[in-house]
Parts: structure tokens; sequence; C-alpha cells
């Protein structure tokens, strides 16, 4: 069970998966010896986190030169050598919760206490295996794993598998060497979303771990393939934004959640609000490529304004989160935005209007 600890801070950083090595937004809380980060669904945080990394033992590295094009990136290295990557929004963002992890590190050990070299090393994928290539083997009609339909406590659920069935598949083929490297891998792959939890008793697994297995090498526990859910780029997207909307000088810049225009999905985005000309532009932190604006209009002329917290005002859609405001364009466009707190979301008001 997950002990109660005074928050120092928190707020959205941009982590870095451990195998496949793409980019998503945990919103992530630091407490006086751990920092956990917990997942969006809905424009609202997961009420369990989905992973929670003990500061005892670790190293910070700040600032990170292991991402050329990620300038903003924290390394955190684990007492049994696990590496996080974190991003911030800026470099203030990066600096100043780089010195708020290494404060807590430091309290975190005793004084005098010479911190691990990593005796329980971290499992790596061989080199020899492509992680794309094992899922898109993994979903094989005749060689992979078998979506059948399967019941647990009354339910039914189709196209899914159980975990033993999983780990089952990864040793016959010598993926891994043994059950408990298989459960390692499969963790990461539900860290990842590419593999998700199906039913009551692998979807509590994912809550209640306490290290960083959370995969059921069980003939009861049900999961299935991401691969639905899985979304690519169209170029058709691209935007082109002007130069001149982009030479301004940069007022504020930060992480928040964005309601889409057309599915009303909630996303959070890194906002960027520069003056003379006076934009706000939005920016999708998972990317590569990070560096471009997905959006952006001009707010000569615009209204800003806070929503009430107390039920969903009209043209939110979502379980959202809270500390909701409004942007109206002189074209009568709606722009739906969460931020992290009441007082943040003060402060991007209050910057908005001195702009407009």
């Amino acid at each position: 069970m997950q002990r109660e600890t005074a928050v120092s801070r928190e707020g959205f950083l941009v982590k870095r998966g451990h195998i496949v090595h793409n980019w998503k937004v945990r919103w992530f809380v630091l407490s006086k010896d751990q920092l956990l980060y917990y997942k969006i669904e809905g424009g609202k945080k997961e009420s369990r986190p989905r992973r929670i990394i003990s500061l005892e033992g670790c190293t910070l590295y700040c600032p990170c030169m292991d991402y050329e094009n990620r300038p903003l990136v924290i390394k955190l290295k684990a007492k049994n050598s696990v590496e996080h990557f974190l991003e911030a929004s800026s470099r203030e963002q990066r600096d100043s919760w780089a010195a708020d992890i290494q404060k807590m590190i430091r309290a975190s050990n005793p004084e005098g206490q010479e911190q691990s070299n990593g005796s329980n090393m971290a499992f790596e994928l061989p080199a020899n295996i492509c992680l794309s290539h094992l899922i898109i083997d993994m979903q094989e009609s005749n060689s992979g794993i078998k979506e059948m339909t399967n019941g647990e406590y009354g339910n039914t659920y189709k196209l899914c598998f159980t975990g033993s069935t999983v780990i089952d598949w990864l040793v016959s083929r010598n993926v891994v060497n043994s059950r408990s490297d298989g459960v390692t891998l499969a963790s990461l792959l539900i860290e990842d979303d590419l593999i998700k939890p199906v039913g009551n008793k692998s979807t509590k697994a994912v809550w209640n771990f306490a290290g960083t297995e959370q995969f059921l090498d069980d003939s009861t526990a049900l999961y299935c393939f991401a691969k639905n859910e899985r979304k690519t780029d169209s170029s058709n997207d691209k935007i082109e934004i002007p130069h001149m909307e982009l030479s301004g000088k940069i007022v504020k810049q930060g992480f928040l959640m964005k309601q889409g225009h057309k599915r009303k999905n909630w996303k959070v985005r890194r906002f960027v609000l520069r003056a003379d000309p006076s934009h706000l532009h939005y920016y999708d932190p998972c990317k590569e490529k990070n560096d471009q604006p997905v959006g952006g209009f001009s707010l000569r002329g615009c209204l800003v304004s806070a929503l009430e917290d107390n039920g969903i005002p009209p043209g939110i859609k979502g379980n959202v989160q809270g500390n909701l405001f409004k942007i109206i364009t002189t074209d009568d466009v709606h722009y739906y935005v969460q931020a992290g707190s009441r007082a943040e979301r003060s402060e991007w008001i209050q910057a908005i209007k001195q702009v407009t």
C-alpha cells in the first residue's frame, strides 16, 4: 500500500520510455524520498502512480548531454542503475526541478552513507532484438500470441490473452532467458503503452506494484495489445507558421493541457507566449523534433478568462482535472486550456492579458 508523504512539488515533465525510446508527458510528484509519475487520461491525472522512483542512492545529471536536440533533459540514475530521462518545458524549469530533486536525494541519504554502485542491475533488452519488430511478431496471426475471448468475475473480454501466455511466448522464442526477465520486459511494454491490462486483476497489479515489475505471470490475469490506439503523424497535419510570428520576445512558457477542436480530447502541449507581435503557440513535446509549433494564433483582440471549477462548463468534454481557462480569438475560435494549479492559471491569464 502506498504511504502518504508530503509533496515537495508537482507538475508535467516529458519522460523517455525505457525500451521504446519515445517521449511521453507524465505528471510528476516529488516528495521527501521518492519521485512518482502518473499518466493523464481524458484530461485528468490517474488516481494511482504508474511508477515510484526511490531517491535513495540516486545520482542526478543536469545538464544532461545524452540528447543533443533536447537540451532541457535531466538524467536521474537510480540505485539499481536504471536511468530516467526527464525533460522540462524551459531552462528555468529544468534547473529548478533538478535543484529540488537533488535536495530530496540528499535528504534521503543519511550523511556519510555511501551510495550503492547498483548491484541489482536492470534488465537490458538483448542487442540483437528490435522491440518494434518484437511487437509485430507478437501480433502475427500464425506464430504470435493468440487473442481470444476470456472471462473474469462474470465479465467477458474479447481479443485478449493471459499474462502467463505472454511469458510462455517470450521464453519459448528465446527472447528472454528466464520467466523473471520476461515479467520485467512485459512490465516495460505496459509502461510504454504497447500492452494494456484488461479486467480487474491485471489492472490492480499495475497500480499496486512496489518496484519495477507490474506484469503478472498468471493464467487468470488478462492483457491486450494497444494496436488500435496507435497514432501516426500525417503530413497533411503539418502547419506552416510564418517566421514573423515566432520572432517576438518570449514572455512565458510551460506545459498546459489543451482540448482538441475536433475530437475534443485533451493533450499536454508546451505553450510559448510571445510579445511584439503577440502570439501564443503550442508544441507537441512528445515529437522527436519538437522545436516547431503544431499550432498557434494571434492574441490581438483576444479575450481570456478563468472557468469555474465546480462542474464542467459548456464546451468542455472529458473528466477534467480543473484550473480551466478559455481564450476566444477575434475569429470566435474558443480554446479550452487546463493549468496544473490555480496559481499557474492566474499567472497565464495575467501574462496573456498583458500582451493582448
